[in-house]
């Protein structure tokens, strides 16, 4: 094919660009010897690949073997690019100041920027991937470039993180290629061989003609396998480790990206498993695994020292929560579970933009030692409050209305259920707004410790500018929600099964 017909097919298929973009960048990022013009054209790549994905509500290009739109990855695809490109923002002078407290070099810097648009592409592969194995070699590319990033800094505890995160997930990665197999091989006699036996949009249409035993042991091991990288426990001892000795701008990512991209894969062979009647029905081991994660991130959350790592459990609660909405199942508690991980990834990335900076401002990641923020700093640390406050729960924000449907739509189903998921969400709620009032409301150290010089104009909407963005969407969500995002809520919904 020339190089005019690629892009003439390119200019018919924004999916196409979508992928491109970022994978472009990445190439060009390694190569670019000022780290501060890559800051900058980091924000303008992940903008272009923004504005690029809203074209998909305009203009939703024709499915083929390899790559796929449909209502469910649309708008997860739309909330990636949106959260990628506020993370950049927020990079820019986070790295700046990682810069001249000289914690990075101008290398690390270099490889830093062109990882993190590599990171966006794999995300962004395996959430359009019509094909398992494609899918599944996106999720392990996501793994690779993040174990790289949370190694950036080269400190001993960073190098310690990424190992136990390359291992872990690898291992979980692994059962996930098992699980696949075995779908494949339960498809294969009704499919035929090859990619037709690999691709969702054929394989969703015949999947009642599966190999019920197949499907069911496939699913065992892709939900631990996929589980693992979702950080559901007992399965979750990578994500502290890397959420705190990384950079934070990929501990925002992390949180509010990869673990959707995860549970998206789940989600998909989820809905070949509920339309085959044969099956055995996935919700309880989801319910099982999902409860867990909320009471063992609950109590862990009291015994935090370190404010990176405590959120982090604070992801392992929401994405505890999100997996038991989904395995109750029905309409209304999947409409909740979608709500709650769009929910969860603006609010937990805005949570680490205000970490970001606190950490920088503070110089430390000690609970202990951050005090008074709204007194010190009250942009940021109002900010951070709303931010804190929304995750936790509380009304009117995005977050309470997405637990309050989960919560209704349990009490309507199995209201024994519902009384071992109310006290996690309490204990949880306990927890943080405990570790909050001394965070904000406490006496201030007598000497704020400003540690990289006077912060410029620019620096400060840099800092502070998609912390408040994010969490004037998540409040308004608790407030309204357009008609037709809810319509589109409801059809995928519909579709989960």
């Amino acid at each position: 094919m020339t190089l005019n017909a690629v892009i003439a097919a390119g200019q018919g298929n924004p999916l196409l660009w979508i992928l491109a973009i970022p994978l472009a960048a990445a190439g060009f990022l390694a190569v670019l010897p000022s780290w501060r013009l890559a800051s900058w054209l980091n924000i303008a790549v992940s903008g272009a690949t923004f504005v690029t994905s809203l074209s998909l509500f305009v203009h939703r290009p024709p499915d083929s073997r390899l790559l796929f739109i449909d209502d469910f990855n649309i708008y997860l695809v739309a909330l990636t690019t949106f959260v990628g490109f506020t993370t950049a923002i927020f990079s820019a002078g986070y790295i700046s100041r990682e810069s001249a407290s000289a914690r990075l070099s101008d290398l690390h810097l270099r490889f830093y920027h062109s990882m993190y648009q590599a990171f966006l592409f794999t995300m962004l592969l395996a959430l359009t991937a019509n094909n398992t194995g494609v899918m599944w070699v996106a999720v392990e590319a996501a793994t690779l470039t993040t174990v790289l990033m949370v190694s950036l800094y080269r400190t001993r505890e960073a190098i310690e993180a990424a190992w136990k995160y390359f291992i872990l997930c690898s291992v979980g990665i692994g059962l996930a290629l098992f699980g696949t197999t075995l779908v494949y091989l339960a498809a294969q006699p009704v499919m035929g061989d090859g990619a037709d036996a690999m691709a969702w949009t054929l394989l969703i249409t015949r999947a009642a003609e599966f190999h019920p035993d197949l499907l069911n042991l496939a699913f065992v091991f892709l939900l631990v396998g996929y589980g693992t990288k979702v950080g559901l426990a007992p399965l979750h001892a990578w994500l502290p480790d890397a959420h705190a000795e990384g950079p934070t701008p990929i501990s925002a990512v992390l949180s509010g990206l990869l673990l959707n991209v995860a549970l998206y894969a789940l989600l998909r062979f989820k809905m070949l498993i509920a339309a085959n009647p044969e099956t055995l029905a996935p919700g309880p081991l989801m319910i099982m695994m999902g409860l867990s994660s909320l009471f063992l991130s609950g109590f862990m959350l009291y015994r935090r020292g370190d404010i990176k790592r405590l959120f982090a459990y604070s992801s392992i609660e929401h994405m505890g929560l999100i997996t038991f909405a989904f395995g109750m199942g029905g309409p209304l508690a999947n409409f909740a579970g979608l709500l709650h991980m769009t929910m969860h990834s603006l609010t937990k990335s805005g949570i680490f933009f205000a970490v970001g900076a606190i950490t920088q401002n503070a110089g430390t990641k000690r609970l202990a030692d951050i005090r008074g923020l709204t007194v010190s700093h009250p942009i940021l640390g109002w900010g951070f409050a709303i931010a804190v406050l929304a995750i936790a729960g509380l009304p009117p924000m995005g977050v309470f209305m997405s637990e309050f449907l989960v919560v209704s739509s349990t009490f309507a189903r199995q209201p024994l259920l519902a009384i071992p998921l109310i006290l996690a969400l309490l204990v949880a709620f306990a927890a943080l707004i405990t570790r909050l009032q001394a965070m904000l409301f406490g006496a201030p150290p007598p000497s704020p410790r400003q540690a990289h010089g006077n912060v410029t104009a620019l620096g400060t909407v840099l800092a502070y500018g998609p912390l408040w963005l994010h969490v004037i969407l998540v409040v308004i969500a608790g407030l309204w929600l357009p008609e037709p995002l809810v319509r589109w809520f409801e059809t995928v919904a519909k579709l989960l099964g």
